[in-house]
């Protein structure tokens, strides 16, 4: 029996092809590779990135077998992402102390996509980054996977294996702590 193509099945199918013919997991890695590394850049900056991402999608291969379909594969492949950026979690602390010190993004690679964005971020970053270097793992992480990750509340729940109303609470606090830390825009109107 011949399968189809591995980018005609949804990722389960392509997991579950994937034990036959390793090379089907490629597709995985075509689907979801750019979105989390992008993700991985912002949180522990471009040296990292590259390989924490062959690092997770490494160890996605090697337990591909475990992956049993109950959620969705993005959520297990960011769960097992979290799981390597813990590892580095004590190389981007100290990389949003440097940012808080020096007022320079160690996660930029120098080329502006929104100059006016940047500009502002710019401006609140060092504040921004020391509010972020003091909220605990747990919520700079369902934070940044929120904001940077551009995950749903049920995708940071299933990611970070936590209940839908904890993740709320986690973010909710995050917020209001990076609230405080940056400045208040005036309106002249």
């Amino acid at each position: 029996m011949v399968s189809p193509p591995a980018e005609k099945l949804d990722d389960s199918g392509i997991v579950a092809a994937s034990l036959e013919d390793p090379e089907a997991f490629g597709e995985l890695f075509r689907r979801h590779a750019p979105r989390l590394h992008a993700y991985i850049k912002r949180r522990l900056g471009p040296s990292l990135a590259d390989d924490v991402v062959a690092e997770t999608f490494a160890t996605a291969f090697r337990q591909r077998g475990r992956f049993d379909g109950r959620a969705e594969f993005a959520a297990w492949l960011w769960g097992i992402a979290s799981n390597v950026i813990a590892r580095h979690h004590r190389q981007e602390t100290r990389m949003y102390r440097a940012f808080a010190r020096t007022g320079v993004d160690p996660a930029e690679d120098g080329v502006a996509e929104l100059a006016g964005d940047r500009v502002d971020a710019q401006a609140c970053g060092p504040r921004l980054a020391k509010a972020l270097a003091s909220l605990s793992a747990q919520d700079r992480s369902a934070v940044l996977l929120l904001a940077w990750g551009e995950l749903s509340y049920a995708e940071i729940a299933a990611t970070l294996d936590l209940p839908l109303g904890t993740v709320k609470a986690k973010i909710h606090r995050a917020r209001t702590k990076l609230r405080k830390a940056l400045p208040e825009e005036k309106n002249d109107g």
